[in-house]
């Protein structure tokens, strides 16, 4: 079984996934993303992300190495290997998958009834804002940039099975329990 989050960024969905994967520390494993971006903080090769040059992203994209990827800026590429996905399911442990918006509804398309995609909406484009402020590791044209690119993706949660807005994080949180366990029960 494939779960998939998706949201605009500073949406909360890395918060909403740490909850899930410490609620249901035994079902889910969290596929880790490939990007041609430079790590932030404390972020780790292999952990949050691999982090590939563009060259050698791009050269797995030509030997057919993943599921799905996208340019999302100019230079700036993510993507989902398909070794995480033999990884986590040789665990026995279902694929998480936290995703950019584009990303989800590729994959939801690929893996259809395998699959449950979950779109993490901010209450507003204003808190949305504010959110990214208040992360402080972002510079103000990548905000604005996001900003906008955000506007257009919450116009795409349609796509997605099950919408949750994060406007108070108990509630949300609450919301997404009560979603996964009804799914799991289901799938058993």
């Amino acid at each position: 079984m494939i779960l998939i989050f998706s949201a605009p960024s500073g949406s909360g969905k890395s918060t909403m996934v740490r909850h899930l994967l410490e609620t249901f520390p035994d079902t889910f494993e969290l596929s880790i993303s490939a990007t041609t971006r430079a790590p932030r903080g404390e972020e780790v090769n292999g952990r949050e992300y691999y982090f590939l040059t563009v060259e050698e992203f791009e050269k797995r994209v030509r030997e057919n190495k993943f599921v799905e990827h996208e340019q999302v800026y100019e230079g700036l590429y993510y993507g989902t290997l398909r070794s995480e996905i033999e990884r986590i399911e040789n665990a026995g442990h279902h694929v998480l998958f936290d995703v950019d918006v584009k990303g989800g509804i590729n994959l939801h398309r690929i893996f259809g009834s395998q699959s449950m995609s979950i779109f993490i909406c901010p209450p507003s484009v204003e808190e949305l804002d504010k959110r990214l402020h208040a992360r402080g590791d972002t510079s103000e044209e990548m905000i604005q940039k996001r900003i906008a690119k955000a506007a257009i993706e919450m116009e795409d949660r349609i796509h997605f099975d099950q919408v949750i807005v994060n406007d108070q994080l108990p509630r949300a949180f609450d919301e997404l329990d009560k979603i996964i366990s009804t799914w799991l029960g289901q799938k058993r």
